[in-house]
């Protein structure tokens, strides 16, 4: 079944995708953008895309590409920033790190937490740029996405030891849950 009373602006909803909103229409496909996948061209004739909501209304008023790409554009860009600021926890503030050689001969060195808490912080950040960026990229299939994305999960993972430092319990890392 195609799907023709369609219009820009509607909500759809794809099976693996979810959510997105039609931007672009033609006599064949439909130009939806999703929020973990970025923009996608779906055939009209996929049966699995579902309209959850009707587009605007909007005689005689075209839709400007320019427009609408600097505003998704300007909503990446914020979706990458955090949302709030990732405190550490306050037993450590002010703290330091002593990084001891087994060769007792060697120096050691200390670090202060605060930097390392900082480096952690960091690199749970670029992690989550770059599953968007996963998600959004037009070449990859949706296998070598998910491949990438449990990768990622994994990476989380090693990095749970590093919760301790964390003030909140929503900024730790999560790796792939067990079943049970």
């Amino acid at each position: 079944m195609e799907i023709y009373a369609l219009s820009i602006g509607a909500r759809v909803k794809h099976p693996t995708m979810g959510e997105g909103v039609v931007f672009d229409l033609d006599a064949r496909t439909v130009y939806a953008f999703f929020k973990d996948h970025g923009e996608q061209t779906i055939s009209r004739s996929f049966a699995g895309l579902e309209v959850t909501a009707a587009g605007p209304e909007l005689p005689g008023a075209e839709l400007d590409m320019d427009a609408v790409e600097e505003a998704l554009t300007s909503v990446l860009e914020r979706m990458q920033m955090p949302q709030r600021p990732v405190e550490m926890a306050r037993k450590y503030e002010g703290g330091s790190m002593e990084l001891k050689p087994r060769d007792t001969s060697l120096k050691s060195k200390e670090l202060p937490i605060d930097d390392f808490f900082h480096k952690i912080v960091m690199i749970r950040d670029r992690f989550r740029v770059l599953e968007q960026k996963i998600n959004a990229h037009p070449k990859l299939s949706e296998q070598d996405k998910v491949e990438l994305q449990q990768y990622i999960t994994r990476c989380y993972g090693s990095l749970t030891t590093f919760n301790i430092l964390f003030e909140d319990k929503e900024d730790h890392f999560v790796g792939q849950k067990g079943e049970g």
